[in-house]
């Protein structure tokens, strides 16, 4: 029997490894339809700012990114390699909190390797019949300063 904090590890891997893989069209199935994805930063998530980086508010939202960014954007390819921390895991009234550490770093073209992004996922999980799902994700960086144009999701 696969235990609940199993569960949330695998749904943690197998979005990190859709981002990582470059498989982008998987990434919206993570997502129940009317999710909300946010990216902000440390400083705007404790002073309470609704400002963030980069929103998408269904999976609708979520799938027009994936097309912009395959048929549509232009910017330097890259990669992205995810590290992430052991999940705290609370749950109540039938939503999951999960809270988990990660480092991604960005490999470009050329093979070069950086610290692109620190910080912690902000999770709200639920059961959509067998399969669990995010309701929310929120992406809150150590840092407000990104290096780049932030094209794929975190």
């Amino acid at each position: 029997m696969t235990t609940m904090r199993e569960r949330i590890a695998e749904l943690l891997w197998g979005y990190a490894e859709a981002i990582d893989d470059d498989t982008l069209e998987r990434w919206p199935g993570f997502f129940i339809e009317d999710a909300v994805y946010q990216i902000t930063s440390r400083a705007s998530c404790d002073a309470g700012l609704p400002i963030g980086i980069m929103l998408c508010e269904g999976r609708g939202m979520m799938e027009d990114r994936v097309n912009a960014l395959r048929t549509a954007n232009i910017y330097e390819p890259h990669r992205y390699r995810h590290m992430l921390g052991r999940p705290h895991i609370k749950t109540a009234s039938g939503v999951t909190a999960v809270r988990t550490s990660f480092l991604v770093h960005r490999i470009a073209q050329d093979g070069e390797t950086v610290l692109f992004a620190s910080g912690d996922y902000r999770d709200e999980v639920v059961e959509e019949g067998p399969v669990l799902r995010f309701k929310s994700r929120r992406v809150v960086l150590d840092s407000p300063r990104v290096d780049v144009l932030l094209v794929v999701p975190l």
